[in-house]
């Protein structure tokens, strides 16, 4: 039986809703609804790619996968579907949104994110466990990881190799856009660390705003201590917490300000 909020028991109707994009092709959206599913407090339902409101719910999360095979270009067709109408209205109105790996190329695809994803360096796949070193810890994604701490996360991608021209990677930098860095077991970002060539070792960026992240790595796949890391739990534990927060809706430069 699916459970819907309908006849879903009074703990996960209380539960904070979480969106999970269906794309045809989509091979990640299970391992997404059963992190999220996993965590307290949260409640994730799939959301088919021809729906057009995501009205009911608190996030978005764009899974990886390989949508519609990622023909032509990876996200360019996933970036067309009706929902995605839904996903750019909301991201525009304050709303988390999370894309991991072919979720992070839908949401530069669809001009939520900076810059682009391009084939891996060495021009192969590449599937392996990685280090990344935390550059923002105050985003929306990442309350709980301090500054300069360190996530192992799985990838799993042939065009994972983020790209941006001088000035937009100069905007992100001064922006503190850049949340997470391809980086060594002891922190250093090293070419060695870096899986797919992504420039300046970039893992994951957020939106000028800071309400949408999008990053290669898979989270979901690393939220329960037996699949080797749980890590990414603190990503959806992250959002929950700024879902929940009186501070929800500041934007990344508001919330610089109020630090300073």
């Amino acid at each position: 039986m699916i459970i819907t909020l309908n006849n879903a028991p009074p703990h996960i109707r209380s539960a904070m809703k979480f969106a999970v994009i269906q794309f045809p092709g989509s091979n990640c959206d299970q391992d997404c609804i059963a992190a999220i599913n996993g965590l307290e407090g949260l409640h994730a339902e799939y959301v088919w790619h021809k729906e057009t409101s995501l009205d009911d719910f608190d996030a978005i999360v764009l899974p990886g996968g390989f949508a519609y095979g990622d023909y032509l270009r990876c996200g360019a067709i996933a970036r067309f579907s009706p929902i995605m109408r839904a996903v750019v209205s909301d991201a525009r109105d304050g709303k988390l949104v999370l894309g991991t790996c072919n979720g992070f190329q839908v949401l530069c695809e669809a001009g939520l994110l900076p810059g682009a994803l391009v084939r891996n360096r060495s021009l192969r796949f590449v599937c392996d466990m990685v280090t990344m070193r935390v550059e923002v810890d105050d985003s929306p994604f990442t309350h709980g990881c301090p500054k300069g701490s360190l996530l192992r996360m799985p990838v799993a991608h042939g065009e994972g190799c983020f790209f941006a021209d001088p000035d937009t990677l100069r905007d992100l930098n001064a922006n503190r856009q850049v949340i997470l860095r391809y980086a060594d077991g002891d922190g250093r970002v090293v070419p060695e660390a870096n899986p797919n060539g992504s420039i300046e070792n970039i893992a994951g960026i957020c939106n000028r705003e800071g309400n949408v992240f999008g990053l290669m790595p898979h989270p979901d796949r690393a939220s329960d201590a037996r699949l080797g890391s749980a890590d990414g739990a603190k990503i959806f534990r992250s959002m929950m917490q700024t879902i929940g927060s009186p501070r929800r809706g500041t934007t990344t430069s508001e919330r610089i300000e109020q630090v300073a």
